[in-house]
């Protein structure tokens, strides 16, 4: 079915990253509150901080797009990325038109106003999950093979991370600034509050990723057998950066 096991597992990679981006994008309108807690028996609480919901798929995006990287190159993020914004404006498409579609009285479990309450995310969030979805993996590719660039095949943690950091914090910003902020359903205030716990958490879960994205490695390398592997690496950095890579 699949010519090669480079092949397969990008398919396996692609797969995981589409699904969890969409996901992460159709449940992204869900704004959650943590806090106020005390902090032990002091008294004292912290928070409360808003967040969105559609931050529990995007781990799984982040190990994905490193993995990509680091086998596939840029030019295999950059396509996926495309090709998923894509999806998910075909997404909202297909629930526009089932929004439209009303529902049958009495009998359907759900009702038009149920539906539309869960699905009818506004013409901003959806543009906004676009536009934050690309400039970010596309912020995350030139970060992660400038870093690659001055490190080589060492240091994967901090072209992961760094990566990882630096594309969020732009990605958190955009999509609150433009489906929030602008259109004016989030003061200043609960704007920057929002962003900097979504960011915050998106953070936190980066460094917490970071054993995961070395079994990663480990799994694709037992996977291709370490030569093979050692070979796709370093013609995706060739391929990325334009030049061989001193190791």
């Amino acid at each position: 079915m699949f010519k090669s096991k480079r092949e397969f597992v990008f398919i396996i990679l692609a797969g995981i990253f589409i699904t969890n981006a969409v996901i992460a994008e159709l449940i992204g309108g869900k704004l959650i509150q943590i806090g106020p807690y005390p902090i032990w028996d002091t008294g004292y609480a912290f928070g409360p901080f808003i967040m969105s919901i559609g931050i529990i798929p995007w781990p799984v995006v982040f190990l994905t797009t490193d993995l990509i990287n680091e086998y596939y190159g840029k030019a295999g993020v950059k396509r996926l990325s495309i090709i998923t914004a894509s999806l998910i404006a075909y997404a909202f498409v297909i629930l526009f038109v089932a929004i439209k579609v009303p529902a049958a009285a009495g009998i359907s479990s759900v009702t038009d106003e149920q539906f539309f309450a869960v699905f009818g995310q506004s013409l901003w969030i959806i543009v906004a999950s676009i536009i934050a979805f690309l400039l970010s993996q596309f912020i995350d590719v030139f970060i992660f093979w400038l870093l690659r660039d001055k490190t080589g095949k060492k240091m994967i943690w901090l072209r992961s991370t760094g990566s990882t950091a630096i594309s969020q914090l732009v990605d958190t910003f955009v999509v609150l600034g433009i489906a929030f902020w602008l259109p004016g359903k989030m003061t200043t205030a609960v704007y920057i509050n929002a962003a900097l716990t979504g960011y915050t958490f998106k953070l936190l879960i980066a460094v917490t990723l970071t054993p995961l994205i070395y079994a990663g490695h480990s799994a694709l390398d037992k996977y291709f057998g370490n030569e093979e592997a050692g070979k796709l690496i370093e013609k995706s950095a060739e391929q990325s950066l334009g030049h061989k890579v001193e190791e």
